[in-house]
């Protein structure tokens, strides 16, 4: 049986401030999940932190790009040589965020390993890009366009590996129903499912069928932000927007899909403990968590 690692890297470098002068709050992400004794729980080792650059988007403009593009870069590779050797080890690997821009850290890693796809959980579909939008800006609201080679060069082709991830080894689950992107990601070939899509499907079954492709490649990795939960149980977020899964269903497709030995590991980002007072969600969340990764 491999062994579960724990790897914290409390990134908040890809969203905007959730007010002037601020900075998110998801950072502490991984700190509270420690609290509930995640590890304990999973049987994981602590593999320890990889420390993130300054949160500052003092003098950033629209079009200027991404937000802290140079320290997103540098944290990037970082966080890929350290996720790297864990995978090279054999290891399953829990990366504990930080928002969703720490992915690009686990999909470079495996990039320079060989040919891995994504399962990508996520409430939205994160394939701004300026394409479709004035400006871009909150790399964690580019995540699918970003790792698909779809933005600037300097974070989409860190060492000449572009696209980190291809369109078709791509599976997006949990997206809101009316997410504005959607048509035009299932364009690109990529595999979108929205909720109504799960439902209908059941969970279980859309995982499987995710899992099934994902598979056939060297191996995948799982994207989990905690926005795909629906506010009314996870309101501790950046984009608490309504119609989002409930904690059985994600247990359902957790289990799918890092059930499988293909599956190296997963991140979870998002999850803001600024907004949990009484850390009842962060109790919740970890208890999801743990039931999915059995």
């Amino acid at each position: 049986m491999r062994r579960t690692v724990v790897l914290d890297a409390p990134s908040n470098l890809g969203l905007r401030p959730p007010a002037e002068g601020a900075v998110p709050g998801c950072y502490k992400l991984a700190g509270a999940l420690r609290d509930q004794r995640l590890l304990a729980r999973i049987d994981a080792i602590d593999a320890g932190v990889v420390t993130p650059p300054r949160y500052s988007i003092a003098g950033w403009k629209p079009g200027d790009g991404v937000f802290h593009g140079a320290a997103l870069a540098g944290y990037t590779r970082r966080l890929a040589d350290r996720i790297g050797k864990h995978v090279e080890a054999g290891e399953f690997a829990v990366v504990l965020g930080g928002d969703c821009s720490i992915q690009l850290g686990a999909v470079l890693a495996l990039r320079r390993l060989g040919r891995y796809g994504v399962a990508y959980l996520d409430g939205h579909s994160d394939y701004r890009h300026v394409g479709n939008a004035s400006h871009v800006g909150a790399s964690a609201g580019e995540g699918t366009a970003l790792i698909t080679g779809l933005g600037q060069p300097d974070i989409t082709d860190l060492d000449g590996l572009a696209p980190y991830v291809r369109r078709s080894d791509l599976a997006v689950l949990g997206v809101r129903d009316d997410d504005e992107a959607v048509d035009e990601v299932r364009e690109t070939g990529i595999d979108i499912r929205t909720v109504e899509d799960l439902r209908s499907t059941g969970p279980a079954a859309a995982a499987r069928q995710a899992r099934a492709r994902l598979e056939q490649l060297d191996g995948y990795w799982v994207h989990l932000d905690a926005d795909i939960l629906d506010p009314i149980v996870m309101p501790a977020v950046d984009s608490p927007d309504p119609g989002g899964i409930g904690h059985e269903e994600l247990v359902a497709l957790l289990r799918v899909l890092t059930g499988s030995p293909r599956c190296v590991g997963i991140d979870v980002a998002i999850f803001d403990p600024d907004l949990d007072a009484d850390g009842s969600l962060a109790a919740a969340f970890t208890d999801t968590l743990v039931a999915g990764l059995r």
